[in-house]
């Protein structure tokens, strides 16, 4: 969701998510904004901030987004929204698109609407401190944020009258009528995903816990495939039913004490679901086209349509824009930026 960082969800460290409820729909490429700049700046120590009343916001400016509009068919009607749980809420007018944006900064909510005059959405405050103690040091600091977890949480954030939602990291852009994967059919299960059952599920854990059978045995019965949680469709209505959020953190703080991962908030997912996962197309989920900026290396397309372009792993386009070091694909990022560039 967020196709953009920082105010991305995900782009980094995340400081605000984007979740798609029923009421989501056909818009062209998501708008992206980002905030690598954004969270840096409000990591620096208190001192360096010369009044109680300065925002870290007042700091950066963002273009407003390009208007958008419903078809023809959808100005039939004089209904207009009136919240987040209106019935009304239609796939295919984007008028009628409902965004539920995870925030853990407050102030993020004005730079949406000022940036996005037309959306219609809605900003949830992501406490931090309900997960801190719960996050174990991972292999890259920026998966260690707390906004990482918050998609463990949104059926406790969420009203009660949201059933379904597309969740969306926001280092992402959509090139595709969303309301397709909307209509994922979940069947029994809790959440859908792209799955990759070709990749060395056995890497996404440490050698401590396939030797332990309280740990591993888990996996008992299952075929399970590695996800990227980046993108998923998620009814709500089962997971509240079940529980998860509980099963997710008892993972979390066997973790504290035993050790059995490397990478941050995906391994909780994968004991929870991996196995349990509604196939969706990959063209939903181009996913690690972030490559990796120390390293210089820029990933491309895999074989086949294209949906979603995710730009997933350590390298992020917006950095390599304004070092003016891009990769190829970052240029289909750059149209979407609305971050006022000062050079």
């Amino acid at each position: 969701m967020l196709w953009v960082m920082q105010f991305s969800g995900f782009f980094s460290a995340a400081m605000l998510m984007i979740v798609l409820s029923p009421s989501f729909q056909s818009f062209p490429p998501a708008e992206a904004i980002r905030s690598s700049h954004l969270h840096a700046y409000l990591r620096l120590p208190s001192y360096q901030v010369s009044s109680s009343t300065y925002s870290p916001l007042d700091r950066f400016s963002f273009r407003k987004a390009s208007e958008f509009g419903n078809a023809d068919k959808c100005r039939s009607t004089d209904h207009k929204i009136t919240g987040v749980c209106d019935p009304s809420l239609h796939s295919l007018c984007p008028e009628n698109v409902f965004f539920h944006f995870l925030v853990s900064d407050t102030d993020l909510e004005t730079l949406v609407r000022s940036t996005f005059p037309q959306l219609k959405f809605k900003a949830y405050y992501f406490d931090p401190a309900i997960v801190r103690n719960l996050i174990s040091s991972s292999v890259r600091q920026a998966l260690e944020q707390p906004l990482n977890y918050a998609r463990n949480y949104l059926a406790d954030l969420l009203e009660p009258c949201v059933r379904r939602v597309i969740y969306l990291d926001s280092d992402l852009v959509v090139v595709d009528d969303i309301a397709k994967l909307w209509s994922t059919n979940l069947g029994s299960r809790t959440i859908g995903a792209p799955e990759y059952c070709h990749a060395n599920f056995t890497k996404y854990f440490t050698s401590g816990f396939w030797s332990a059978e309280r740990f591993s045995g888990t996996f008992k019965g299952r075929k399970p495939c590695y996800f990227n949680t980046g993108v998923m469709v998620i009814d709500l209505v089962k997971w509240r039913r079940v529980g998860y959020t509980k099963r997710i953190e008892r993972w979390m703080e066997i973790q504290k004490t035993d050790r059995i991962y490397e990478l941050g908030s995906l391994p909780p997912f994968l004991l929870v679901f991996a196995g349990r996962v509604a196939p969706i197309e990959h063209r939903w989920n181009q996913h690690g086209l972030g490559g990796d900026n120390v390293r210089g290396s820029c990933r491309g397309l895999h074989p086949g349509p294209v949906s979603l372009l995710h730009w997933s792993g350590s390298g992020k386009p917006w950095d390599r824009l304004d070092s003016r070091r891009p990769c190829p694909l970052d240029a289909l990022w750059a149209p979407y930026d609305l971050y006022r560039h000062s050079h």
